[in-house]
């Protein structure tokens, strides 16, 4: 892969979203968790369609691309993404997500991915079942389960999207695949640990991080503080 992929603590990642930082000062928050834990940066691109708000897009990406070293989860929350997974893999993506619900060939999006040398990852609204993602596990890297509707930070977790966590964490088991298991949305240093017990490995945390008043470093720390004892 184009940089080496994050360690787990004991099992966990905590993955700091930067929908949830400062946007005119996004350098300063990069530098603000290298060295503090963080060891991956997700990174979500929303087109105004598919979800109903506009983020980053390739320019952002290149523009810290020179910034860190960091590795970059790009989270594809856009209609047709297949057709943009080279311009993304060039702006600097270690890692790419896209949706169930956008892409009717996922299996060759998957595959795409990988060809382009980043990680692969398929990710699953609240709305949508678990099942959908079983018979693409074996050309994924990561599976995202959406624990908030997707489009906007600062919303709460929706517990129920947990029993999706822990059915993905038993066909992954059952299937002997080496996928990391994702949660994105609310959480929290008081809901972290229920993730990890449902059986995620990956906590992708906006406000938790960069809204914690001692930084983001911190906040940081404090989610595998609670959470990574339990995996």
């Amino acid at each position: 892969m184009p940089r080496t992929w994050p360690r787990c603590v004991n099992g966990l990642v905590v993955a700091p979203s930067l929908l949830a930082a400062d946007f005119g000062r996004l350098a300063e928050a990069v530098h603000g968790l290298e060295g503090g834990g963080a060891d991956r940066l997700h990174i979500d691109v929303m087109d105004g369609d598919f979800v109903p708000n506009f983020t980053f897009g390739t320019d952002t990406l290149r523009a810290l691309r020179g910034e860190t070293d960091l590795p970059f989860e790009v989270h594809l929350m856009i209609r047709e993404p297949e057709r943009h997974l080279g311009t993304f893999a060039e702006a600097g993506a270690d890692a790419m997500t896209v949706h169930w619900e956008a892409c009717p060939h996922l299996h060759r999006t998957l595959t795409t991915i990988r060809g382009l040398g980043c990680r692969a990852g398929g990710a699953l609204n609240v709305s949508t079942p678990a099942e959908c993602l079983y018979d693409v596990l074996d050309v994924m890297d990561l599976a995202l389960v959406m624990t908030v509707d997707p489009g906007f930070g600062g919303q709460s977790l929706i517990p129920r999207a947990l029993a999706k966590v822990a059915a993905l964490r038993r066909e992954i088991d059952a299937q002997g695949v080496e996928v990391e298991l994702e949660v994105d949305g609310g959480v929290e240093a008081h809901n972290a640990a229920l993730c990890a017990q449902a059986g995620a490995t990956v906590l992708v945390a906006g406000t938790a991080v960069f809204g914690d008043p001692a930084g983001p470093a911190h906040g940081v720390q404090r989610l595998l503080e609670v959470a990574a004892p339990l995996r």
